[in-house]
């Protein structure tokens, strides 16, 4: 079992950087793949980014490539999303998740994650 419990969401200016944290208990990260989804009101749950060394993969969704960053601090058991640049971002709950199990070509669809962070809300102001 692993809990997952995101931090760092806000009020964030257009331009602006936020970082998103997300602290693992249970289990380590080590061994799971983990990723980053938003949802946005009225939308579909979204991949943004996904990370697992042992699978050999880090990507980010071309829609924030260049802007966002997804890492881990093995030592802290906690995953990041640095985002920079806010510049075309709409307000939406970001979300964590991790899977022991899942295979790379699955890592990008959200119903294929086990363990899910409760939502940390972004709200991106002019």
């Amino acid at each position: 079992q692993v809990q997952l419990v995101e931090s760092g969401g806000g009020l964030v200016q257009l331009g602006g950087s936020l970082r998103l944290s997300c602290a693992a208990s249970g289990r380590t990260f080590s061994d799971y793949a983990v990723a980053w989804f938003r949802q946005a009101p009225g939308k579909e749950r979204e991949c943004i980014a996904v990370m697992s060394r042992r699978r050999g993969v880090t990507r980010v969704a071309d829609s924030v490539k260049g802007r966002f960053t997804i890492s881990t601090d093995t030592a802290k058991n906690t995953m990041y999303l640095q985002k920079s640049n806010l510049a075309h971002e709409k307000t939406a709950i970001y979300y964590c998740a991790a899977d022991r199990g899942i295979v790379r070509s699955s890592m990008f669809v959200w119903k294929n994650y086990d363990y899910w962070g409760q939502g940390t809300k972004v709200i991106v102001s002019s």
